[in-house]
Parts: structure tokens; sequence; C-alpha cells
């Protein structure tokens, strides 16, 4: 598989192909190198070796929060993250402590065969087969456990990781699978949150089956995160599915300076954005690497759904979703076509949620087209004090000026009598 985005081609004329949002495009990945610090295996046209080192500090995109405030407030323990993917490879050490391996389940079609040869039976396999990768680092944004040798550690690191392997490197995934995965998460394995790195390949209107999945899975309260997509380098605006559906949150990718990624795609169906950009996590047979796309944002969400959820079991997937966003970090005071409500902010969404809200408001940053009010200048003074520092300032003034008058009265009658003596000498 190339390192860019592959679309499946859909020779399946009823069953519209899934197309994992895996990487950035090769035009992308050119402006990608600008950017500041990128390790080498960050560069889109260098896959991933599998396994591969051990990163060994403090990836950029967890140095922006504050993690042991963070896991004062919850670590996402008790939470079930269905992560519908490639698959999650629980050699890695960080993954096997946080996998359900019972729960897991593979929805590839039947007749499939990993490249080493070994059969692939649908429902059977526990999902934890990753030959792709993409799935496996998902899955370490969540909930990658703590290990020596390495800074890296998922936003949730308590939370439980259920493996759905339902796409793979040739695409052979579909929106009816993905609708039979979707609702596996919610009736069988017991999800609260689920996350969808993936879209439907050129979709003309959303598929009915995919859409009753998510309403079902919604209406039991379960929080559905998806990528947003990665084609908005030339300025895309265009909506993808399941991202688009109506409760679904929509994530964006951002950069180091909480921006909108080149390739992320824009539109009012983005609900927020995460870091997307130089992403390490964990890969198949351990160790990590970076990759971009907004593949690696929507877990970097869902992972702070995790925490949410485990802090305020009582609270809805809407009030969720809605504490997410109204505590994201934004330059304008409400929704942004680029980055949803702004970007995730971990601390923030966990502290500052006294009480739940249903939805989020404009309350920060400047409103495009509306001029700031200005402050008032304190005085220092009451309005009493005030007065009467004015009352003397118009005596006092008055004052010098009769002496000003009165002055000059003075010197020009001296001045006249001089003349006159003068006058009369000569």
């Amino acid at each position: 598989m190339a390192a860019h985005t592959r679309r499946a081609e859909d020779v399946r004329a009823h069953r519209p192909a899934v197309r994992r949002v895996l990487t950035v495009s090769a035009a992308a990945a050119v402006l990608l190198v600008t950017l500041p610090a990128l390790p080498a295996a960050a560069e889109d046209t260098t896959p991933c070796t599998f396994p591969s080192k051990k990163y060994p500090g403090r990836p950029w995109s967890l140095q922006r929060v504050l993690l042991d405030e963070l896991w004062k407030q919850s670590t996402g323990k008790g939470v079930r993250v269905a992560v519908i993917d490639t698959g999650v490879d629980v050699r890695n050490e960080q993954l096997k402590p946080a996998v359900d391996t019972e729960a897991g389940r593979n929805f590839l079609p039947k007749g499939l065969k990993t490249p080493d040869g070994v059969k692939i039976e649908r429902g059977k396999e526990n999902g934890t087969t990753d030959t792709v990768g993409h799935g496996t680092k998902v899955a370490g944004i969540i909930a990658a456990r703590e290990a020596k040798g390495t800074g890296f550690t998922g936003i949730a690191p308590d939370a439980t990781i259920i493996p759905i392997q339902q796409n793979d490197a040739e695409g052979h995934g579909d929106t009816a699978t993905l609708a039979d995965a979707i609702t596996y998460a919610v009736d069988k394995a017991d999800a609260d949150v689920i996350n969808i790195s993936q879209d439907t390949a050129d979709a003309v209107k959303p598929s009915t089956k995919l859409k009753q999945a998510v309403d079902r899975a919604l209406a039991q309260q379960v929080v559905v995160v998806a990528s947003a997509g990665n084609d908005g380098l030339g300025g895309s605006v265009k909506e993808t599915y399941p991202a688009s559906f109506d409760g679904v949150l929509a994530v964006a990718s951002s950069d180091r300076n909480n921006e909108r990624a080149p390739f992320s795609q824009s539109g009012d169906f983005v609900g927020i954005a995460a870091p997307g950009v130089d992403m390490v996590s964990t890969v198949p047979g351990g160790g990590h690497c970076a990759d971009n796309g907004t593949s690696f944002s929507a877990p970097y969400v869902a992972g702070v759904a995790a925490l949410i959820r485990a802090k305020h079991r009582d609270w809805t997937q809407a009030q969720i979703v809605a504490q997410i966003q109204q505590t994201a970090e934004r330059s304008v005071a409400g929704h942004d076509n680029a980055v949803g409500w702004g970007v995730v902010d971990p601390v923030r969404a966990l502290t500052e949620d006294d009480r739940p809200i249903d939805r989020p408001v404009a309350s920060e940053g400047m409103s495009k087209g509306k001029a700031p009010t200005p402050a008032e200048l304190p005085l220092g003074e009451t309005a009493d004090e005030r007065n009467a520092r004015l009352a003397t300032y118009v005596v006092v003034g008055g004052g010098v000026l009769v002496a000003a008058i009165a002055g000059t009265a003075v010197a020009v009658r001296d001045r006249r009598r001089r003349m006159g003596r003068t006058a009369a000498g000569t």
C-alpha cells in the first residue's frame, strides 16, 4: 500500500466502499515537511516499519497537556472505546493490557487472507490482526498504557479498547460492514465511545443502513467520534460520512499553532479539531512511528470523551460532546468551518465541568464584523471626589486668571506714568 491515502475501487454497485483516512495526500506531504522538527518517521513518503523503535521523548501532542493535572480528574477507567478500523495488534506492550480481546470481532468479508496466507474468518477472528498498522496507531492514541523507555501514552490510559476489524489495506470494508460493526459495538460489546477513523469513498449521499446504525448508537448514549477527512488541501469543502451525520462529533486536524492542518477538510459539519500532524503512536509488533491525518485527530478526541464519560457517568452523549466543544481553544467566539468550535483542550474539558450543557454557546474570541467594546477607564475615585476636584480646578483657575488680569493692569499703568514723565522733561 502506498503511504498516501488510497481510495478502494468500488466495484460493488450496491456496496459503497469505505476508505481509510490513513495519511494525507502526497501533495499535502510536501507542505508538511516545512513544519518544525518533524522526525523522519513522520514523512508521508517513508512507510513505517513493523515493529519499530520506541519513541524516547514526549510527543508534542502530549506536551501541550498537563497530564498530571488531567489524570487527577480522570484516567478513563471503566470506559469502553470501540476502535472500528483495521484491527489492533496486541503484540505492542502498551496495548496488550488495554485491549479486550474477548469482545473483539472481525467484520471483513469471508474468504480473505492475511499477507502471510492465514485465512480470516468473519465474526470469529477477534480483531487483533492488523497488517496495516492504522488501527493500532488509533488505539494507542486513545488508551496506550505507560511504559518504560518512552514518553508516549494514551490520553485515557485506563480506558479499555474494543478492537473491531472492519477494513484493510485493499479497502474491503464497505458501508454495510461499517454499519454492522457499529451495531455490534453498541449491542454486543457494550461500548461507551466509538471511534471511526475512515469515511465512505465517493459518497454521493449517506447510506441509510449506516445512518440507522449511527442513530441507534446515539440513542443508546454512545459518543460517536469520526475523522473529518484529508481532502482539504485545495480548499475543498465537502461532507463526509459518517462524520457528517447529525450527532457525530467530526474531528478536523490542527497543527502546532492550533491552526487547521493543510490537508484537513473544512465544512459546517466539523465539530472540533485536535492535533493531527506528526502524531506519534503505537505500531504492530512493538514500538512507535509518526503519521499525519484526521485519522489520528479523532482518537485524541475520543480519548477525551472517555475521560469525561468516566467522571460523569450520568451525562448524555450530547452533553459530553458539548463539553468538549465548549472548552476548546478558539480565536473566534463561535463555530468555525476550519476547526469547528476550536482545538480540544483536555484539561479545561475535565476541570470546567461544574454542570452539563446540552450545546456549546459562543463565549470566547472576537465575533466577526463586530468591534470589541472598550473597557471603562478606572479613575480610582468616587463621583463626589471627582466633582470636588473639578470644583477646585475652577476656583483656583479663576483666581489665577484674576491675578493675571490685575497684574497686567498695574504694568500698563506704570508704563504710562513713565512715558508721561519722559515727555514732560523733553
